[in-house]
């Protein structure tokens, strides 16, 4: 990827950071070209490892999110018009492009979000099958046509685009949530405008030019990068054109924009927060059930909507279970995410940082006990160690609210009914796990829990082929799937008689 001169990063602190900043572009991109916002103003990028500025990107306000509605609108007709194969072979492209810079895109996750490069090697193949995966789909809209139940006429049933869709990602998996969100947009025929989080801004600029040399049409992808998000994004959904709302984050600011999305009856996806509850039955494999806690827990450094924020342990396994996991969180190596030997890296910010200080340190002044971790650690950069809690009281607030930290609290249960209902008592509901060597138990299980999804012996769901989605305060709509594509697809019915 060669930028123009005005797309280069200022200097850096790190050497190791500055070699994989170097190469993304840092303004907006709009009608297919890297702009400056159009009042020049910038914001700083920050490396959780060190805290030292990265990089200084593209400030948006409402000007430049209204010309980024404009290019899209300017774009919308040629590309709804444009072959389903036409835009799966484009889809195609980016998803081949994605994986020739796989290495550089897994650094450049690394050096603004703090994860180790394991998890974000992880995810930049993750956000690649998306391009991968609505490349098929493209090419699969669906459509039935036959006779009315009077015989009088046909009736046929077409899905178009639903029209111009604004996408707002958070920093967690800066790559792989924009995929999500751009696949299925560019497969059913939308042009879209991407606001990616500000603490990681610098990912979807990179795909955003990985998209253009694929061959995605000027005004088809915009991205604004801006910290003023909510006067940005309210300007665009007050905008007549735009159709559709893709969110991903916190469950009070999915209220908000619902609100918002309300005054030009704008279609809304939103993926909330999460607050997982893994159960353990007695007759779980222990090796097994640990080994899912680790994915489920510490996948991108617990910092997910899916991770496992409640562990509930059937009391004649507990014991076994909370030596084994605490002995494996123990175990984790802690530092820069770009370090080879590091398993889990800083988290995001010191604000993210002090909640979970926060949320530890409630639950220990309400009786819980520390096997591990516990304490932030000394030095630059936002770093807390794997923590486990035993003995967690149920009114600790680190089982009501999401952790996004590397905190597993651990309570003991009796009975199946009493697992479900202390796994349902909460406003969320995105994900459960269940872990049982009685299948016939675990899908009863599954079939009682309230969330969208559910982990059957197993600590990760997240598939590009199935759709990812909750119940409750966890959000509205599914991403991923077929039913992904349905997001951005308007049905019409026409009669017809001849």
């Amino acid at each position: 990827m060669k930028p123009t001169p005005a797309q280069k990063t200022t200097p850096l602190v790190s050497p190791a950071s500055t070699a994989v900043v170097r190469d993304a572009p840092t303004q907006l991109f709009i009608g297919g070209e890297w702009v400056s916002a159009k009042e020049d103003r910038t914001f700083e990028v920050v490396d959780p490892s060190t805290g030292d500025v990265i990089a200084t990107v593209s400030d948006g306000d409402v000007a430049d999110g209204i010309s980024a509605v404009d290019a899209a609108e300017m774009a919308a007709a040629a590309w709804k018009a444009t072959s389903p194969r036409r835009r799966s072979d484009v889809l195609m492209k980016c998803f081949h492009l994605v994986l020739e810079q796989a290495e550089w895109l897994a650094q450049l996750i690394t050096v603004e979000n703090g994860k180790a490069l394991a998890d974000a090697r992880s995810e930049v193949s993750y956000a690649a099958e998306f391009f991968r995966w609505y490349a098929e789909e493209a090419v699969r809209a669906p459509g039935e046509f036959g006779p009315a139940p009077s015989g009088a006429n046909q009736i046929i049933v077409n899905h178009e685009p639903i029209g111009i869709a604004v996408l707002v990602t958070p920093w967690n998996f800066p790559a792989a949530m924009a995929t999500r969100k751009m696949a299925p947009a560019l497969a059913a025929g939308c042009t879209c405008i991407l606001k990616p989080a500000a603490e990681t801004p610098l990912t979807a600029l990179a795909i955003g030019e990985i998209m253009r040399q694929a061959g995605v049409p000027a005004g088809v992808v915009n991205i604004v990068t801006t910290r003023k998000a909510g006067s940005v994004v309210s300007a665009m959904l007050h905008d007549e054109r735009v159709r559709k709302l893709s969110f991903t984050g916190s469950t009070g600011v999915g209220r908000t924009l619902l609100r918002e999305a309300a005054d030009q009856v704008v279609s809304c996806s939103m993926e909330l927060g999460g607050n997982a509850p893994f159960v353990v039955f007695d007759d779980a494999d222990l090796e097994t059930a640990v080994a899912g806690a680790m994915v489920a827990k510490m996948r991108n450094g617990g910092e997910a909507c899916t991770a496992a924020n409640r562990f509930y342990v059937q009391k004649g396994i507990l014991a076994d279970f909370t030596r084994r996991f605490a002995e494996e969180m123990a175990a984790i190596k802690v530092g820069p995410g770009l370090a080879p030997d590091t398993q889990l890296g800083p988290l995001i910010t010191e604000a993210a940082l002090a909640k979970v200080e926060r949320l530890v340190d409630d639950a220990v002044a309400k009786g819980a006990r520390l096997v591990t971790g516990g304490s932030r650690l000394n030095g630059d950069g936002f770093y807390y160690p794997p923590t486990v809690l035993a003995d967690v009281s149920p009114d600790a607030e680190v089982l009501r609210e999401e952790i996004f930290g590397p905190v597993a609290p651990i309570m003991a249960f009796e009975t199946e009914d009493e697992v479900v209902q202390m796994a349902n008592d909460t406003e969320y509901g995105l994900v459960s796990y269940v872990f049982s060597s009685d299948l016939k138990r675990a899908l009863a299980v599954a079939g009682r829990l309230e969330s969208g999804m559910v982990g059957i012996n197993r600590g990760v769901v997240s598939d590009a082929a199935a759709p990812f989605g909750g119940m409750k305060q966890s959000g509205l709509g599914r991403e991923g799937s077929h039913h992904g594509m349905l997001e951005y697809l308007e049905t019409k019915y026409i009669a017809a008689s001849w």
